[in-house]
C-alpha cells in the first residue's frame, strides 16, 4: 500500500513540477517581453517565441506521466524515484530557461541584435529537461 502511495506521489511530483516550472520559467520571460514591448513594439514575434520556450518541460512531464503511469503495478518505488529526479530538473531548467530567454528579451528590445544567441543559449537547459524525459521513458 505505501508502496504504492509512493508511486503516486512520483508520478503527481513530475507532473507539477513540471508544470510549476513552466508557468514560473514563461512568466519570468513573458514580463520581460511586457517591459519590452514598451520600449520595441516591432520585436513582439520574437518576445513572444522565447517567452513560450519554457513551456516545453511541462509537456515533457505531461508525456512522461502518460507513459509511465503503468508503473504503479509493477514499480512503484522506481516511479517514486524517476518522477522526482525527472520533476525536479523540468522544474529548474524551465526556471532557468526562462531567465535566460528574459536577458535576450532586455537585448533585442535595447536594439542588440540576439536573438540567434538566446536561442542557442535557451536550448542548453532544455537539453537537460529533454535528457530527463528520456532517461524517465527508459526506466
Amino acid at each position: 500500500m505505501l508502496e504504492q502511495v509512493l508511486g503516486y506521489l512520483g508520478l503527481g511530483l513530475m507532473l507539477g513540477l513540471s508544470g510549476v516550472g513552466s508557468a514560473y520559467g514563461t512568466t519570468i520571460a513573458a514580463n520581460a517581453a511586457e517591459g519590452a514591448l514598451k520600449k520595441n513594439k516591432d520585436k513582439s514575434s520574437a518576445y513572444m517565441i522565447l517567452s513560450a520556450l519554457p513551456a516545453t518541460q511541462g509537456l515533457y512531464g505531461f508525456v512522461a506521466f502518460l507513459m509511465l503511469k503503468g508503473l504503479i503495478e509493477t514499480n512503484p518505488i522506481l516511479l517514486f524515484g524517476v518522477g522526482l529526479g525527472a520533476g525536479l530538473v523540468f522544474l529548474l531548467s524551465s526556471i532557468r530557461q526562462g531567465q535566460t530567454a528574459a536577458n535576450g528579451i532586455a537585448g533585442i528590445a535595447a536594439g542588440h541584435d540576439v536573438m540567434t544567441n538566446t536561442m542557442i543559449y535557451c536550448a542548453l537547459p532544455e537539453f537537460y529537461a529533454i535528457l530527463a524525459l528520456v532517461g524517465a521513458l527508459m526506466a
